[in-house]
C-alpha cells in the first residue's frame, strides 16, 4: 500500500508547499501595496526635499578638498547654492513666518546675525587647549553651541563643524554617507590640532556626532596620522540604534524600484526649525545603523589586537528614557569594552513623583536595574533620582570604581513642574536657550537682521498648542518632547571638570 500511495503523496506535499508559497507571496505583494499607498498618500514634497547639492562634501572629493580651508571654502559654495535653488526660487507654499525656506520669515536661519548651520570656529589668543563638537543626526552646529561658548570662555579653542548633509536642505540626508561625515571629521581633527600644538585635544558629541567620535578614536589607535583626542565627551551617544533600522535600506531600494520619491522618506514635515530638519530621509537611519555596525567590527578586531588601553578618556551623559538610542548598548557596546582608565557612565533617571508614575508605560529602571546586577562596573557611575517619591529634589548615587566606594549625596537640583523625564533632543540644550529653552534668552545672537518678523524671534521650546487632534500636521510628540535640560547647568560643571582632570 505505502509503494502505491507513495508517488501520490509526495505530489500532495508539493501541491501544499506550493500553495502556501503563492499566498506567502500575495500577503507580501499587498502589504508593500498598502504600505506605498500609505507612504505615497503623505504630506507634499517640496524643492527642499528633491534638490541635490552637488556642491555638499563626500568621500569622492577626498583627493580635491584635502584641507580644513578648502573644506570651509567648498561649504561657502554649498550655502551659495542652497541660496540659489531653494531661497531664491518660488517654494509653491504661501508666505509662512514658520517655513525655514521662506526668506526673512521667523524660521529662515540666514537672517539671524549668525546662521548657526555652517561650521564655525571660536579662537582665543592663547588656546589652552582644542576642542572638536560634533552634532547629532539631522541637526546642525547650533545643538552644541551653548558648549562652544563656554568652553570658548574657558580659553579653548572650539570648532563646530557642520557635517555632511546636514544645515542645508533635509534632502541632504538622502544622500550623505557616514563615511562622508567621518571624512569630514579627519579634516577638522587635524586643523584643530595644527591650531592648538601640543595642547590638549577633545572631542565633544551628540548623538550620532558621539558615535563619529568614537569611530575616529578607534582609527586613531590604527592610523598614526590621526590626532588622537585626549578626551571625549559623549552626550546622548547613539552607540546602539533599534535593529529595524536595518530594515531601512529596503524601503530606500523599493522607492528606486518603484520610483516613488516619497518612499525615501521616513517622515516628512514642515520645515519650521531654522536648525533642525523635521523631514527625516531613510537613508539617514540606514546610516546610522551602518555606523553602529562600523564601530562594533573596529571593537573586535581591537579585542584580537592591540586592545583599547589607549582609548581616550570617555565620559558618556544621557537620559535614561531615551527613545532615540539604547542606553544598553552604551554599556555593553562601548562603557564595558574600553581597558582604560577614568571612564564615567551619568545616567539621569525619570521623575519618580508618586503621581507621575501612576502613568507610566515603561519603567526604564528595569534597564538600570540590569546593569547594576551584572557584579563588577569598569567604570565610575553617576544617577540622578529623586529623593524620595514625595519630592521633587534629586540625588546623585555614586559608584567609585577607583575607590571601590557607593555614596548617596545631596545635589541643589530638584525637577521643574510638569517635566516627567529628560529627553534624547534635550541633553545639550540650557533653559535659556534662544530657540528651545523654557526661559529664552531675547535673541539669538542679537535677533533678526530686518525684514517679515523683524524685532520678533521664533521659541519653539514654549510651543503649546491646544486643541483636537488629527488637525496639525505637526505630530503630537514633536510637542510632548522636552526640548531642553533642565540639568544643563550641572552636566556642564561635571564635563568642564572631566576635561581639566
Amino acid at each position: 500500500m505505502k509503494l502505491v500511495f507513495l508517488p501520490h503523496l509526495k505530489r500532495y506535499s508539493v501541491s501544499i508547499l506550493y500553495m502556501l508559497f503563492v499566498g506567502f507571496m500575495g500577503a507580501l505583494l499587498s502589504a508593500i501595496a498598502v504600505f506605498t499607498y500609505l507612504m505615497d498618500s503623505r504630506a507634499e514634497l517640496y524643492p527642499w526635499h528633491k534638490v541635490k547639492l552637488d556642491e555638499e562634501y563626500t568621500v569622492a572629493k577626498e583627493a580635491e578638498i584635502d584641507s580644513f580651508e578648502k573644506y570651509l571654502g567648498l561649504e561657502g559654495r554649498l550655502f551659495q547654492q542652497l541660496q540659489d535653488d531653494i531661497y531664491d526660487l518660488p517654494s509653491g507654499l504661501p508666505d509662512s513666518q514658520l517655513n525655514r525656506f521662506a526668506e526673512r520669515s521667523l524660521a529662515d536661519p540666514t537672517h539671524y546675525k549668525k546662521n548657526w548651520n555652517r561650521s564655525f570656529i571660536m579662537a582665543p589668543k592663547e588656546p589652552r587647549g582644542g576642542v572638536l563638537l560634533l552634532h547629532g543626526l539631522s541637526d546642525s552646529p547650533y545643538s552644541l553651541r551653548a558648549l562652544a561658548v563656554t568652553l570658548y570662555e574657558q580659553g579653548y579653542y572650539v570648532l563646530g563643524l557642520r557635517m555632511p548633509g546636514h544645515g542645508t536642505a533635509p534632502t541632504g540626508l538622502v544622500h550623505a554617507s557616514w563615511q562622508d561625515m567621518a571624512s569630514a571629521i579627519k579634516l577638522a581633527a587635524a586643523y584643530v590640532s595644527e591650531n592648538t600644538g601640543q595642547q590638549p585635544m577633545y572631542i565633544i558629541g551628540y548623538s550620532m556626532g558621539a558615535a563619529q567620535a568614537v569611530s575616529y578614536s578607534l582609527d586613531a589607535l590604527q592610523d598614526e596620522r590621526l590626532r588622537r583626542a585626549d578626551a571625549l565627551v559623549l552626550i546622548s551617544p547613539a552607540i546602539g540604534v533599534s535593529e529595524i533600522a536595518a530594515l531601512a535600506v529596503w524601503q530606500s531600494r523599493l522607492a528606486v524600484l518603484l520610483g516613488i520619491d516619497k518612499l525615501v522618506w521616513n517622515s516628512i514635515g514642515p520645515e519650521y526649525d531654522p536648525y533642525k530638519y523635521t523631514s527625516f530621509a531613510v537613508n539617514a537611519g540606514d546610516q546610522m545603523y551602518r555606523l553602529t555596525r562600523e564601530i562594533d567590527r573596529k571593537m573586535a578586531l581591537l579585542d584580537t589586537s592591540a586592545g583599547t588601553v589607549d582609548f581616550p578618556r570617555t565620559l558618556a551623559l544621557m537620559s535614561l528614557a531615551d527613545a532615540t538610542v539604547s542606553t544598553h548598548a552604551v554599556v555593553t557596546h562601548l562603557m564595558d569594552k574600553l581597558q582604560n582608565k577614568g571612564n564615567e557612565l551619568v545616567l539621569f533617571d525619570i521623575n519618580r513623583r508618586e503621581e507621575l508614575t501612576i502613568f507610566l508605560k515603561n519603567d526604564p529602571i528595569a534597564e538600570y536595574e540590569a546593569l547594576l546586577k551584572r557584579g563588577k562596573i569598569s567604570f565610575d557611575l553617576r544617577f540622578f533620582t529623586n529623593v524620595s517619591k514625595g519630592s521633587t529634589e534629586i540625588a546623585m548615587h555614586h559608584w567609585s570604581l577607583a575607590d571601590k566606594h557607593y555614596e548617596v549625596q545631596a545635589t541643589d537640583m530638584r525637577w521643574p513642574d510638569h517635566v516627567y523625564s529628560l529627553s534624547h533632543v534635550a541633553m545639550p540644550f540650557p533653559p535659556t536657550d534662544s530657540l528651545y529653552g523654557s526661559e529664552p534668552e531675547d535673541s539669538q545672537e542679537g535677533g533678526r537682521e530686518g525684514g517679515q518678523g523683524a524685532g520678533m524671534n521664533l521659541h519653539i521650546g514654549l510651543l503649546e498648542t491646544k486643541g483636537e487632534k488629527g488637525v496639525l500636521s505637526i505630530h503630537a510628540s514633536d510637542m510632548l518632547r522636552l526640548r531642553y535640560n533642565p540639568f544643563y547647568s550641572d552636566m556642564k560643571k561635571r564635563i568642564l571638570t572631566f576635561l581639566h582632570q
